[in-house]
């Protein structure tokens, strides 16, 4: 079975940092484009960041400087190292894995990131 475990949430201070590490199984790692995403209330699931099995990025332009997506094919994990946070990163935060040429993917049960002094 397909499986997207996210973990590393919690409590964060503005300004500071949290990594959110994703374990993967199930799936052939290195074939999927891997993803983070984030839903904050009331809003729309958005884009994060997202990396290639070849290891080419993307960044909404919203974290864009502050965070930083990798990923190790060698051990099927995603991280999301994520500092100078500030009070709108707030949101749950979601792992993605869609294969090369796919439509659909797969979705981690998310963990919640709170940054508040």
């Amino acid at each position: 079975q397909v499986r997207l475990v996210e973990a590393g949430g919690g409590l964060g201070q503005p300004g500071g940092a949290l990594r959110l590490p994703c374990a993967a199984s199930g799936i052939i790692f290195s074939h999927n484009i891997m993803g983070w995403y984030r839903q904050a209330p009331g809003k729309q699931r958005e884009l994060v960041a997202a990396i290639t099995s070849g290891g080419s990025t993307t960044y909404a332009d919203s974290v864009k400087g502050r965070f930083t997506i990798s990923r190790d094919n060698a051990k099927n994990t995603l991280s999301l190292q994520m500092s100078s946070l500030k009070p709108e990163d707030t949101a749950v935060y979601y792992c993605n894995a869609r294969p090369v040429l796919s439509v659909n993917g797969y979705w981690g049960q998310g963990t919640q990131v709170t940054v508040s002094s």
